[in-house]
């Protein structure tokens, strides 16, 4: 028997375009037909980030990139702000003898800022960083739960 006769051919495989079509399952041979799927495919466009992320793909590997990028960018900008703030007092009182010479309740001004004005000020980064990294993963939860449209 030719390969490429009719009704070996996968197009003309369904009962519509089968003129020798019968509702005997003895003329159905599993051998002939071809089933095609593509539920699957069209299931994995539609694949949204939650899945992408459970199943460990490329651009749930991308997001889960993002979100570490996020989170060590905030970090990194609020040690900044920390570097400067803290840092940049003993610069400030090499170069002006003047500051570093005021006394407030018979302690010098350096001592008072870094002995005592620093813990608030930790206490305020830690606190923003927090809730800003919060945030961010609020985010990401939104991003990887909202329904897929």
């Amino acid at each position: 028997m030719d390969p490429l006769t009719p009704t070996d051919s996968p197009a003309t495989d369904s009962p519509a375009f089968d003129s020798q079509a019968t509702d005997s399952p003895a003329t159905d041979s599993p051998a002939t037909r071809v089933r095609v799927v593509l539920g699957e495919a069209a299931r994995a466009r539609k694949a949204g980030p939650r899945a992408e992320l459970a199943e460990q793909s490329q651009v749930g590997e991308a997001l889960l990139r993002g979100l570490i990028r996020a989170q060590l960018g905030l970090a990194l900008r609020l040690a900044a702000v920390v570097a400067v703030g803290l840092g940049g007092l003993p610069l400030l009182f090499a170069v002006a003898p003047s500051v570093a010479g005021v006394r407030t309740f018979g302690i010098s001004l350096p001592w008072l800022l870094l002995g005592l004005a620093a813990y608030p000020f930790l206490f305020t980064v830690g606190f923003a960083y927090v809730r800003l990294a919060e945030r961010t993963e609020a985010d990401f939860t939104d991003l990887v739960e909202r329904p897929e449209s």
